[in-house]
């Protein structure tokens, strides 16, 4: 395991399984928003993210948490050695979403850019996963599936699984 792309919802804790997994495996992590995003909150130009993009797909490892664009989703799908989908219940990313905007008072959310509003993320990622099952489908998954001939596929669809992972994983692969 060298290159690992964490994807799914918003809200499912994406980061949080990244950061842990960073931990145990000693890979680099880059939180996909921090890539897209300024410091003062704005997007980056199209051009200028799919540069820094690929920059960060072709390095040697790497942990990347996120959707991106749509061609910078496939690259990565492609450039992955190990793809792992957080696809938990929608009642739980829409309570995650809001627990994330409610402790933003007191504190940055993980892998959250700085300089970005929690609010309007939150009205966004909301926003996002209402529209969510017209884009993360089974379809999706088999596509996913069928790119993914000589990778290893994780689909993590339980909440207890965000924070065993990468311990879990640590204890039994050998790759590392």
């Amino acid at each position: 395991m060298k290159k690992v792309a964490i994807f799914g919802k918003p809200g499912g804790g994406k980061s949080t399984l990244a950061m842990n997994l960073a931990a145990v495996t000693g890979l680099k992590y880059f939180p996909l928003d921090t890539v897209e995003y300024n410091k003062n909150g704005e997007r980056i130009s199209p051009e200028d993210f799919l540069g820094e993009h690929s920059k960060l797909i072709e390095s040697d490892n790497w942990i990347i948490d996120g959707l991106g664009t749509m061609e910078s989703f496939w690259a990565r799908i492609d450039a992955a050695d190990t793809l792992i989908i957080v696809d938990l219940p929608y009642y739980i990313h829409y309570w995650w979403i809001t627990k994330r905007l409610l402790k933003s008072c007191f504190v940055r959310p993980v892998g959250w850019p700085e300089g970005s509003s929690v609010l309007k993320g939150t009205f966004a990622s909301w926003q996002y996963l209402r529209l969510s099952p017209g884009f993360w489908s089974d379809e999706l998954f088999d596509k996913i599936q069928s790119l993914g001939e000589n990778k290893k596929i994780y689909r993590i669809e339980k909440v207890g699984e965000i924070n065993s992972f990468a311990h879990r994983f640590a204890r039994t692969d050998t790759n590392i």
